[in-house]
């Protein structure tokens, strides 16, 4: 693998999946304006958010020889998308309208090869069951855990594991923010394999 490989992004949680496939690449925070365009359905938003965060990074990077890993995600509660809850309030209004329901991620993936100037995108969906959840655990999970940057406001790779009845779909790495099953799949396509 003597290709370049880069992160389009950020997140702490990512670059953490990634290295479970990659142990060696790069972050890039790609910078980007990333507001939903008017009556742009969920779906089509995030995979052209993953698109703009690998294309900005390719006009950031001085080679042609590099693989870029971008990823967006959004959450959806009755047909419209959850913001990340900020405050203290958001999130515990958020996890009670939760209580006994069904939450529905979208992750998008892009890996853009900067040789061939081709990408490959995805958006992987997976569904996130809520138990009936008093107001006290309520309360005491969003004081214990603060998730006030996460859409949804859990972190399922924490105690956010407990608010749940069942998770459902086929990657569960693509609820933390990144389907490395998808990512492995688009590498193998282009003739790399991590295991080798």
């Amino acid at each position: 693998m003597s290709k370049q490989f880069i992160l389009a992004s950020s997140s702490p949680f990512r670059a953490t999946l990634l290295k479970t496939i990659l142990p060696n690449f790069d972050c890039i925070s790609p910078d980007i304006d990333e507001s939903r365009q008017e009556n742009e359905p969920p779906t089509q938003m995030v995979q052209r958010l993953a698109v703009e965060k690998a294309k900005a990074i390719q006009q950031q990077i001085n080679t042609d020889d590099a693989l870029i890993i971008a990823s967006d995600q959004c959450a959806l509660f009755n047909d419209e998308i959850l913001g990340k809850p900020r405050t203290v309030q958001n999130a515990e209004t958020q996890l009670s309208k939760f209580s006994g329901n069904k939450v529905t991620f979208l992750t998008s993936l892009c890996l853009l090869d900067t040789q061939s100037n081709e990408h490959q995108v995805i958006v992987e969906p997976f569904y996130v069951y809520f138990r009936v959840l008093s107001h006290a655990e309520i309360k005491s999970y969003v004081a214990k855990e603060m998730p006030l940057n996460c859409a949804g406001s859990f972190k399922s790779e924490g105690l956010g594991i407990t608010l749940f009845e069942k998770l459902e779909g086929n990657d569960p790495n693509s609820l933390i923010g990144l389907p490395l099953i998808q990512l492995n799949k688009m590498l193998r396509s282009i003739g790399i394999n991590v295991l080798t």
